[in-house]
């Protein structure tokens, strides 16, 4: 008889994001002087940025893709590690250690690596290094991350269902609800999937019964939390000074009540600076769906005919690329309910 599988709910982390660039100019602009994190640069063809303690949040290498390329998840402990590797190798898909090397541009001790669905690698580390240089953030009061890690990811996919199915089977990860909204005349359905009490982690929005996905980049947006609401309109006003998009508006969240706006990364997704969320309740919460993804703001600014134009054009290519789901995890897919 085959023992029952522990669950690694509540143990799993967002940790850092590996981003390609080679706008490293704008980004040393958008990051520390616009958004207002740390910022360290004192590798080559290397950037880092910092939200807190941790040596490493935002990981940017030099390379042409303009896009993020790799999620890295912090783990409580080895157990929990040795847990999921176990589980990831038991489905067939490789584990790879990552390098001495890569584990020191990350600010962490050590890593494992595996692929993930939309061309996403996903990495593994229990223990992040504690940076020796004092925190220089341009917020007055800081950002939130700890237990619940620092932020989270939105993904576009022609395939929700098997997306949903990975990161349930590798993370246990739960759904906490759905919003269900209509972006430039394309019917979508969110699904927001949490690994702790954060309220969501990761997001998937799939465009409803058509395999198109009108978004380049591996993730739509990142989100990062400040602790208080001042900084997080200073932010936006230093945004805007400083020449940079915004996509959407200040405005408050349906589901996780989340005050925030959207700004334009230098390498095409969206980044979101957010203040307040709600934190889930295990014991009490129930899915539900929301209408709309925002009680009220959240407008387009400075989008225009030729924006949209590019994101159907972008849609519609998307229909002869494959998807790859890492199936072997994806199982049969989580159908909604």
């Amino acid at each position: 008889m085959t023992a029952p599988t522990v669950s690694v709910f509540g143990k799993v982390q967002l940790g850092y994001l590996v981003i390609e660039t080679e706008k490293f100019s704008d980004w040393r602009r958008f990051g520390r002087d616009a958004i207002g994190m740390h910022l360290d640069e004192t590798l080559p063809d290397v950037m880092r940025f910092r939200l807190d303690d941790n040596e490493c949040r935002f990981l940017l290498q030099r390379g042409p893709a303009e896009d993020t390329t790799a999620l890295g998840w912090q783990l409580d402990d080895h157990a929990t590690l040795d847990a999921i590797e176990a589980r990831i190798k038991a489905h067939g898909v490789p584990v790879s250690e990552g390098s001495t090397e890569e584990a020191a541009l990350r600010g962490v001790e050590r890593l494992v690596r595996f692929p993930g669905p939309n061309g996403l690698a996903q990495e593994m580390y229990v223990k992040a290094r504690k940076a020796s240089e004092p925190l220089r953030l341009a917020v007055r009061c800081g950002f939130v991350t700890g237990e619940h890690g620092m932020g989270h990811v939105a993904i576009a996919t022609k395939k929700p269902h098997q997306m949903r199915g990975y990161y349930s089977t590798v993370f246990d990860a739960r759904l906490t609800d759905y919003i269900d909204e209509t972006i430039s005349g394309l019917k979508f359905k969110i699904r927001f999937l949490r690994v702790n009490e954060r309220h969501h982690t990761v997001a998937i929005a799939a465009v409803n019964r058509l395999p198109i996905n009108p978004i380049r980049t591996k993730i739509q947006h990142c989100n990062v939390q400040v602790a208080e609401l001042d900084d997080m309109t200073a932010s936006y006003q230093r945004v805007k000074e400083l020449g940079f998009g915004i996509a959407l508006s200040v405005g408050q969240h349906t589901n996780d009540r989340e005050l925030s706006f959207y700004a334009l990364s230098p390498s095409g997704f969206e980044w979101e600076l957010g203040w307040n969320p709600i934190v889930v309740d295990e014991t009490t919460w129930e899915p539900t769906t929301h209408q709309g993804i925002s009680i009220w703001g959240h407008t387009p600014e400075g989008q225009t005919i030729i924006d949209i134009f590019d994101r159907f054009k972008a849609g519609a290519q998307s229909v002869l690329h494959a998807e790859y789901s890492v199936p072997a995890l994806a199982g049969s897919g989580i159908a909604d309910v």
